[in-house]
């Protein structure tokens, strides 16, 4: 299968040759035909199976081929992501894919000045990425009007809704054509989700890219039984006896990503927190650093933590479990993607392993159970535990604490 089997026109093939994608993955082959001729799509799949391409280019295909038809200044497509960073990662798809077409896109959000933005939308664009808050805002000033829309795209909807952005999508799909094309993807499907897409797709197809929920192949899963207090000298201890290239570890909490990231830093490993106290500027120049290599460690919360794409990542750290499940399965996808091999670790304190219990449920095998002498183990290993000598120069004992409780969803909607 080639995208010229799917009737991707010369200029999109082009451009997708260019960044040496040759072949459709899966979901690419099953959701691009359906969009093409005009049917709604509900889209299920993990991240990495590239879904942004298998909206992006037949929204692209259909612009570019009806584009004389299109009045000066409409806004003819929207793209709703749930942070920056995926709106981000979408609008450079779209530069990547639309070389050689006559489509003006741009990409709209919180958290910088919206003056930018705003010139860029007097100017007349096409195709519209945004963050519902941002857009809302820039819709009620006048900037943005959505009456001739005829691609609507909701990104990662799962967690829109985790976000507490409901209520905005809701605003934003009043003042949407009723005839118009939509493609919903998400990652998992609660009833909350279900009942959303049956208000907004007319007769859809199904596409399943993989088993939802799943992870993907290629990585191995281990585990470190640990106190909560002992995770900080268990970190470092994991760095010098892992061979980590790069990693991204997640914490529950932004105070706990500031705390992590200064602690590997006082060791000589380069480590940044992106979460969403911090400005725009701030987030994208750490993750173009990860990309670059000039940081080694990225520390996230979950919900910074969407869009996040760094090639070849080679771990993927739970510093602390997520509450739910399929969670997991989000933060361990940043690794082992496109056939390469990645190593997903995760320590387990006394009050996670109910959290551990169900993320294991979700796998198709065992997670492996290590161990680092020197540290109190939390739960009976059920498994013989890879015995691993800790170096004496690093025997470290200072305590770390970090809360297990959630800041309220409200206080990031106001951010994005």
């Amino acid at each position: 299968m080639t995208f010229e089997n799917l009737n991707i026109i010369a200029p999109i093939t082009q451009a997708l040759k260019q960044k040496g994608y040759t072949e459709p993955t899966p979901i690419q082959q099953i959701a691009i035909p359906h969009l093409l001729n005009g049917s709604d799509v509900f889209g299920t799949a993990q991240t990495g199976t590239g879904k942004t391409a298998a909206f992006a280019i037949p929204i692209l295909q259909k612009l570019y081929l009806n584009h004389s038809d299109s009045r000066t200044g409409s806004i003819r497509a929207l793209i709703l992501a749930p942070t920056r960073e995926l709106a981000i990662q979408i609008s450079d798809s779209f530069s990547d894919y639309s070389k050689g077409l006559k489509l003006r896109h741009t990409v709209i959000y919180g958290g910088v000045s919206q003056n930018p933005q705003t010139a860029f939308l007097r100017k007349g664009v096409d195709i519209v990425i945004a963050t519902p808050g941002r857009l809302l805002d820039l819709m009620n000033q006048g900037f943005i009007q959505l009456d001739r829309v005829e691609f609507f795209i909701l990104d990662e909807a799962d967690r829109m809704l985790d976000m507490g952005f409901a209520p905005d999508i809701k605003r934003i799909i009043t003042k949407l054509p009723a005839r118009r094309q939509t493609g919903f993807f998400t990652a998992t499907i609660p009833p909350e989700i279900k009942a959303l897409a049956n208000s907004l797709l007319t007769r859809p197809v199904m596409v399943h890219a993989a088993p939802v929920s799943t992870p993907a192949d290629g990585i191995n899963h281990s585990v470190y039984y640990v106190e909560q207090s002992d995770k900080k000298a268990l970190l470092q201890q994991v760095f010098l006896t892992e061979d980590i290239d790069t990693a991204l570890i997640f914490t529950r909490t932004k105070h706990g990503a500031d705390r992590v990231a200064r602690d590997l830093n006082r060791i000589g490993i380069t480590a940044e927190a992106i979460h969403g106290n911090k400005s725009q500027n701030l987030r994208q120049r750490a993750l173009n650093g990860d990309k670059s290599r000039s940081i080694k460690v990225l520390v996230a919360t979950d919900i910074a933590s969407r869009g996040i794409d760094i090639d070849r990542l080679s771990h993927v750290i739970n510093f602390e479990l997520p509450e739910v499940p399929e969670t997991y399965i989000h933060r361990i996808g940043r690794t082992g993607r496109a056939g390469e091999k990645g190593t997903a670790i995760s320590f387990c304190a006394s009050g996670e392993r109910s959290s551990l219990k169900d993320i294991n449920k979700l796998l198709p095998g065992t997670i492996e159970v290590k161990r680092i002498l020197g540290f109190k183990a939390t739960e009976n290993l059920l498994v013989a535990p890879v015995i691993i000598q800790r170096p004496r120069h690093a025997m470290q004992t200072n305590r770390f604490d970090s809360t297990s409780n959630n800041p309220r969803r409200s206080s990031y909607r106001s951010r994005y």
